[in-house]
This record gives structure tokens, sequence and C-alpha cells, in this order.
């Protein structure tokens, strides 16, 4: 068994440097805009691997999130810093419990966990202490546990699936937080902003979210006038994108719409 000597190589917890989170008015504006045209920006923008691949949402119909990033990382298990039953108890001294105690309202926690189908990295407790922090939803690149009692709390979650095993019963174990993180093929950083819904979850960099915000804005105006189009039976190819001839009326409409609004 793993005694507290050979446990004392490393300093648990791990943590990064103290980050700056995304600036409120920020993570508003990202607020109403999707996922999918998020990762649409971005990519023109140049940021390509923007989607975490893999966590779905954990109910259908949860509500849509943006908020700054809180990292978590778990990492392979090695049988010197923690094994056996006690296991379950040294989980109190790592970045798990931690992290969850700089939870600040609004904040997006945002997990690697390499896709492991073994590591429940949160269940019902930790969850539910999550919430009453403020927290605004939990993206995990791996599983939870205790999902009847989670999905009862109401917190919005993406991830991979269920497992019945605690965060270190299996192949990986709570190793650091406020530190970047790999999750689903997309880098995050402390900080960033993260926009989650029906669609999945996108990493926008904190740097590149005022343009998106400002480009969002008319992308969704000229979507709306094309859906109308379209719904009025005009040719795909005239609406989705804007053509020439078509942008001219975008154009008009939306004069129209903004003259509207003003009387």
């Amino acid at each position: 068994m793993t005694t507290p000597q050979n446990r004392s190589i490393v300093e648990l917890p791990v943590r990064g440097k103290e980050f700056r989170r995304a600036p409120r008015e920020l993570v508003d504006g990202m607020g109403s805009i999707s996922a999918a045209t998020s990762a649409a920006l971005l990519h023109k923008l140049g940021i390509r691997r923007s989607w975490i691949n893999g966590p779905a949402p954990l109910v259908a119909d949860q509500p849509a999130i943006a908020g700054s990033a809180l990292t978590l990382q778990f990492m392979p298990q090695r049988e010197d810093i923690a094994s056996g039953a006690e296991q379950e108890t040294i989980e109190r001294t790592t970045a798990l419990w931690a992290v969850l105690e700089s939870v600040q309202p609004g904040d997006v926690l945002v997990i690697q966990a390499y896709g492991s189908s073994y590591t429940g990295c949160l269940g019902d407790m930790l969850v539910r202490y999550f919430k009453k922090r403020g927290g605004a939803g939990i993206v995990v690149d791996g599983r939870i546990r205790d999902a009847r009692r989670v999905r009862q709390l109401g917190v919005p979650i993406w991830c991979t699936g269920t497992t019945p095993n605690y965060a270190s019963q299996s192949e990986l174990f709570p190793w650091a937080y406020d530190v970047p993180v790999a999750v689903g093929g997309a880098l995050c950083l402390p900080g960033d902003i993260v926009v989650a819904d029906d669609d999945g979850a996108v990493v926008v960099p904190v740097g590149q979210a005022d343009a998106l915000v400002r480009e969002a804005s008319a992308h969704e105006e000229w979507e709306r006038f094309s859906r109308a189009r379209l719904d009025e039976g005009a040719r795909l190819s005239d609406y989705y994108p804007l053509g020439d001839n078509s942008r001219t009326a975008f154009e008009e409409w939306s004069r129209s719409q903004a003259k509207g609004s003003r009387r």
C-alpha cells in the first residue's frame, strides 16, 4: 500500500498562475451567440480547433451557457502518488476539491479527462457544491457519476457519458487547476470564454471575443433574413450564403427593420 512517505514525492494540489477571468461584458455579449455561429466565425478569424469534440449535453434541451473558463486537469495515475482503499480520501487534498473552492458566479468548469470511460470526474456532491457557488455550467472531456441526482440539480453539463466510478478509482487522478487543458482536441486556457448549447461546446479565446461579438450580430441578422426567404420558397443557393443579388435585398430589408424599430 502507498505510504505518506512516498506520496510526498509531489505536493498536491498543483495550481497554475493566477489568471484574469473574461470581462463580464464580453461574456454577456457571447451569451446570445450560438456554438455554431461561434465556431464558424472563429474559423474565419483563423481559429480552427475551437470545438470540444466529444462532450454532449447530459440532458436534452438544457440551457445554453457562456462563461469564463475555470480549468481542471486530470492526469494518468501513478501508484506512488495515490492508490488503494485510501485513494478516495486523498482526493480531498487534490485539485478536484481545490478548484471547486475557487468557483465564482458565472464560471464554466472545463475538465481535461482524455475522454476516459472509467473516471467519474464529478458526482452529485461536487456538482451540488459547484451550483451553490454560482457556477454556470460544466464541460467534461470524460464522464460523470450519480447521473440521476446530477440531472435533478439542473446544472448544464456537457460530458461523454456516465460511469459508476469515483474520480480516481480507475486510470486518472485530479492533478492541477487554473492551468491550460486539452479537451476534445481543443486548447482551453483559464479565462477563455466557453459557449455551449445543443450543438456542443466551443472555446472562444478571450482575445478574439470582441471581434466575434461584433461579427456575430451581422451574421445572425443575415441568417434571419435568409430563413425568412427560404420559408417563402426562395432558392437555397441565392440566400445561403448571400449572393450579390440577395445581398442587395438583405441590405434593403435590414434598413427597413432598423427603421421599423425606431418607430
